[in-house]
């Protein structure tokens, strides 16, 4: 069985798709539709804007989803047995399945990312990675952090787990983990406590949205961050995807569960590969390429 998993933010990168653009007659007509349904030159900002350009809200999560969908509309051979996509990338494995249609896909993640970045705006807030440590003794730790929100955001892999929550919160957690014998933690350059408590003003605002937007039975089944389960029932998706905003991203335990339901290789689609290296190290015998 063969899985396609698709990337989240930070994935991005200068000139990203472009090659696509000028190979593709489908990749030309997409990035087309994007631009006007968004109301901007989102490729002209992929194809030639700077790093800066890129971290915009309102650009980077659209284009991370974009490149992705058209390289696997280009590059993809034959279908896959299962999608699965880490944060944002759930929102590509989703269209890729026809869970939702590529238009609407595209507005949600516009919607979310700017819902996101006012949710940021609200209390200062942040993430921060944990290396080589063990889960058990991270999670204990957040959990007994009361005055301040911190909790577990990215179980990425068996020795990667990403903690989120305000910059008191995160210092607090990094001070005591220092106590329990972590060595490797740093904060992370990203806006705010992305899949945490503080991002529920962002999924308040989503709920409508997603509400609103037409589910269709996919093709196969996605593994879903919010539960490591997966599922081809529409509405169950549906309050799948509203959950992960404010629920960790399973990232390890959907891996594990593809791979115990019979998935042997993952083939990831768009910027960068990091999917891959995290694959191999949740499974080092599993097959993980990239497109």
């Amino acid at each position: 069985m063969r899985a396609f998993v698709f990337p989240g933010q930070g994935a991005q990168f200068s000139g990203m798709g472009k090659d696509l653009y000028d190979q593709y007659p489908v990749a030309k007509e997409l990035f087309a539709k994007a631009d006007h349904l968004l109301g901007f030159g989102l490729s002209d900002i992929m194809f030639h804007g700077s790093e800066e350009d890129l971290k915009q809200t309102k650009v980077t999560q659209p284009a991370v989803f974009l490149h992705s969908y058209i390289a696997y509309r280009c590059l993809a051979e034959g279908d896959p047995d299962m999608v699965a996509g880490h944060s944002l990338g759930e929102f590509t494995a989703l269209a890729v399945n026809g869970s939702l249609a590529f238009e609407d896909a595209l507005l949600l993640v516009s919607k979310r990312a700017q819902a996101m970045q006012k949710a940021c705006e609200l209390q200062e807030s942040g993430m921060a990675v944990v290396l080589k440590f063990e889960d058990a003794i991270t999670e204990r730790v957040c959990e007994e952090i009361q005055d301040e929100v911190v909790v577990p955001a990215n179980y990425n892999s068996p020795q990667q787990l990403v903690i989120s929550g305000s910059l008191k919160g995160l210092e607090l957690a990094m001070e005591r983990l220092r106590e329990a014998g972590a060595k490797r933690m740093m904060l992370l350059n990203v806006g705010g406590a992305f899949h945490s408590p503080l991002m529920q003003p962002a999924q308040d605002e989503l709920a409508e949205a997603i509400r609103q937007c037409e589910f269709h039975q996919p093709s196969c089944p996605v593994c879903q961050n919010a539960t490591a389960l997966p599922s081809s029932d529409p509405e169950v998706i549906r309050r799948n995807l509203l959950a992960q905003l404010t629920s960790p991203v399973l990232w390890t335990q959907s891996v594990r569960k593809m791979i115990a339901d019979g998935v042997t290789e993952f083939v990831e689609f768009g910027p960068g590969s990091t999917l891959q290296g995290l694959i191999k190290r949740i499974d080092p015998e599993v097959n993980a390429l990239g497109k």
